[in-house]
């Protein structure tokens, strides 16, 4: 790509709420232009009709067909099993690069999906053809352990809570999405059991070399739209100040995850593409806070974050949002 070349992108499954929040993003991103946005659902109808908090920003409108050749850039925003699915029936032309959301290829093995983690992959993601853009769950919890895990200190069973929005489950409307069943209300899922636990794994053992114990996971359904608030608790002897220190060094250069001396909230960071990371002593337990938001740094801000350094580019270009409370 020259200097002066915009980045043509294709959207595939345009229609959902990764779609839309894509969409917007690189309206407004200045070295990207949107070539077409697939939905076979939704063909002909302008965009800003599905994804509504669009209205007067684009004339744009969902496309049956898919030009290929006409673009740079692929994001896969389907449902998790469909991209391997789709790559079967369709030939990708080469020089297309493909950044997938779902979690078809974030476990290494058999393909060339560099996994889309920048604060540990980054010069991977810079050569990547294809990458494997991380779970929102998995992104959150990953930023939170992996200082810990670099330091050594995952020596026994981790317990990990996260409380995520009801934008996580996707847009199609479920039992658990409804604003009646939401409202007012907490709930588990897929206690100990959760998808993101393999690729959550496969980073802490990037990390820390090996990784013997287990990720004691309890996944909760918010009633609330966007983020993920979670706390992970490991034991260690090390002193606070040894931890806070390393945990400064590690994302001392990472573009969007900040270590903050106090404790953090929610609120800082819905509508951003940051991740917050904070930690507390109590005797032999260390507590970690980390928050994201789901369908940004949890989903299509990394994913845009992931485009930018594929391209050379400046990994902070489109992403520099407002956090909506502030």
């Amino acid at each position: 790509m020259k200097e002066h070349d915009m980045i043509r992108v294709g959207i595939l499954g345009a229609a959902g709420y990764t779609g839309g929040e894509l969409i917007r993003l690189l309206l407004n991103h200045p070295e990207a232009e949107i070539v077409f946005a697939n939905s076979e659902s939704n063909a002909g109808n302008p965009v800003a009709e599905v994804h509504e908090g669009l209205y007067g920003e684009t004339d744009l409108k969902f496309s049956s067909e898919m030009p290929f050749e006409d673009v740079d850039v692929l994001f896969f925003c389907f449902g998790h099993g469909k991209s391997e699915a789709f790559l079967k029936e369709h030939a990708i032309p080469s020089h297309v690069k493909i950044i997938d959301l779902a979690q078809d290829f974030r476990i290494k093995g058999g393909h060339d999906y560099v996994y889309g983690l920048p604060e540990i992959n980054k010069e991977d993601i810079q050569k990547a053809q294809h990458v494997a853009n991380p779970g929102c769950f998995a992104t959150c919890i990953q930023l939170g352990l992996l200082p810990a895990a670099k330091m050594g200190l995952l020596k026994y069973d981790v317990s990990v809570n996260a409380i995520t929005g009801s934008t996580g489950a996707g847009q199609k409307p479920g039992a658990t999405t409804h604003f009646s069943w939401r409202q007012n209300n907490l709930s588990i899922y897929k206690p100990f059991t959760h998808q993101h636990l393999a690729e959550i794994r496969q980073s802490l053992e990037q990390a820390q070399g090996s990784l013997e114990v287990d990720i004691d996971f309890i996944p909760y359904r918010g009633d609330f739209a966007r983020g993920i608030f979670a706390t992970e608790v490991v034991r260690t002897k090390a002193s606070l100040e040894k931890i806070v220190e390393v945990y400064k060094e590690f994302y001392q250069d990472a573009a969007f995850t900040h270590y903050v001396d106090k404790p953090i909230d929610l609120k800082q960071v819905v509508n951003t593409n940051k991740c917050l990371v904070h930690v507390e002593k109590y005797d032999n337990k260390l507590l970690i806070t980390s928050c994201i938001d789901n369908l940004l740094k949890g989903a299509v801000g990394q994913a845009v974050q992931n485009m930018n350094l594929m391209f050379g580019i400046d990994e902070k270009a489109g992403l520099r949002l407002k956090a909506s409370a502030f």
